[in-house]
């Protein structure tokens, strides 16, 4: 990895990352290149020569979402008049409908699949067809490197690490191994030799991401996995905190475990999407589990460290789940008390083998489901924060608050950026990028108030 080189004759870039952690480390590798042909950023459309959008298309909302910003790209451009504004569209939305972009909006100047995303320069600097975009889509192979050119777009104290590409399961209601292809893992080597650049350059908190983090290696027939990866990480000097995100519950073994509760470096946290409990259900989403296998995968994961927080997501309304069975989940909810829940309403996609399937359980009946099960939630993350009140954590300082220029703001380890509450300084003052001991003074619904122990105290 290397910061990208400076150009005499810069061209001005706009460029928009939708979706989930694992396409913006995608924006951060097409950021490298371009910086390196001599591309800079802009901070609006209209002040650019080239527009890119990073899109995503898992479920129908960000389906939506990704022909608004295209669609917002291609009205800048036709305010440009006569200058020669180019549009691009890459990721996930263009792997999935690159012939309909080229039918339907043909102001877009390139296409880009999931697996061209790193010649976006050379693309640009291609001729440019006779007629229609130029369109790069082909079968998703490449995985980047430490050698990438990459820009990191988070703050410089923390960063995402992808450690593979692709995924080789096969849930039924799941476009993503069409869009991204078969799991392709990265060396020990190389992702070491990747976050020991990172740890250079200030970065403290490594989220480690995948789209099947726990199935890391197995593709690459010398052994190597998960829990091998993880100790040579923890060995990297200047990483303090080490998140594991987007672990299918599959594979979850006893090495993993062990080393989880025994490294000081992992964040005793586990992402876990478990999707539903009802068996019948799992066994139509293809989740490879049981009820009975998901229960002792909890039982095993909190004795072995009892503080642990575990986050996971469930479908709700998948086709044929019925009114009994949307109970059993919620009864397995509210028993387990997860530290953290997101809920999504099924949406049927061309492609999976889940939209063959009659999509029987009505929008309104969805969202209902959907509310009452984050509802309860609520409650249960009230609840455990307001244990934590009295104790002593460390918070990784980021700034000023969102809400009020008042407070600080930052995070506990327990708390993945994006995804999870946050929590706030409302006493001290510590350096950004600092993390920092804390006692938790006050707890919301999913938020935190602490006051330094370490640090200034303001007056």
């Amino acid at each position: 990895m290397s910061a990208p080189v400076p150009s005499t004759s810069p061209k001005k870039l706009f460029f928009q990352t939708l979706g989930c952690p694992k396409n913006r480390v995608d924006s951060e590798v097409m950021l490298g290149a371009l910086g390196h042909g001599g591309y800079v950023l802009v901070s609006e459309p209209d002040e650019a020569d080239v527009m890119v959008v990073n899109t995503c298309s898992f479920i129908e909302a960000s389906k939506v979402e990704s022909i608004d910003a295209i669609m917002g790209l291609v009205r800048a451009k036709a305010r440009g008049g006569e200058t020669q504004k180019r549009v691009v569209v890459a990721g996930c939305f263009a792997q999935r409908y690159s012939q309909a972009i080229q039918d339907e909006i043909p102001e877009v100047d390139l296409i880009i699949g999931t697996g061209e995303y790193h010649r976006v320069t050379e693309l640009l600097e291609a001729p440019a067809p006779e007629s229609g975009p130029t369109v790069a889509i082909g079968r998703p192979y490449y995985v980047h490197t430490t050698d990438t050119p990459r820009l990191l777009t988070t703050p410089k104290y923390t960063a995402y690490l992808k450690i593979a590409e692709g995924c080789s399961q096969r849930c039924t209601f799941c476009i993503i191994p069409k869009l991204r292809g078969k799991q392709r893992s990265r060396t020990v080597q190389d992702i070491v030799a990747e976050a020991q650049v990172l740890a250079a350059g200030g970065v403290k908190e490594l989220n480690l991401i995948a789209q099947d983090l726990t199935h890391y290696g197995q593709d690459l027939d010398d052994g190597t996995e998960l829990h091998d990866l993880l100790p040579a990480l923890c060995r990297v000097e200047g990483i303090e905190w080490i998140r594991l995100l987007y672990c299918y519950p599959h594979n979850v073994t006893d090495k993993l475990v062990e080393v989880l509760a025994t490294e000081p470096k992992l964040v005793k946290y586990l992402d876990i999407p478990l999707q539903h409990i009802d068996d019948a259900m799992l066994v139509a989403m293809q989740r490879r589990t049981t009820e009975a296998i998901t229960r002792d995968l909890l039982a095993r994961l909190r004795t072995a460290i009892p503080e642990i927080v575990i986050r996971t997501t469930f479908i709700v309304g998948f086709p044929g789940e019925t009114q009994a069975q949307f109970d059993r989940l919620a009864e397995f909810v509210a028993e387990q008390r997860f530290d953290r829940v997101g809920v999504f309403t099924y949406s049927q996609e061309e492609g999976t083998k889940a939209a063959r399937f009659d999509d029987d359980v009505p929008a309104d009946e969805k969202e209902r489901r959907r509310d009452w099960l984050m509802q309860m939630q609520q409650e249960i993350s009230r609840e455990k924060l307001e244990q934590l009140v009295g104790t002593e954590v460390e918070v990784l300082i980021e700034g000023v608050s969102e809400e009020t220029e008042l407070l600080l703001q930052g995070r506990i380890a327990t708390q993945a950026p994006d995804v999870d509450g946050v929590t706030y300084i409302n006493e001290g003052s510590v350096p950004v990028g600092t993390i920092a001991r804390a006692e938790v003074v006050q707890a919301g619904d999913y938020d935190l108030v602490v006051r330094l122990l370490d640090g200034s105290v303001d007056a």
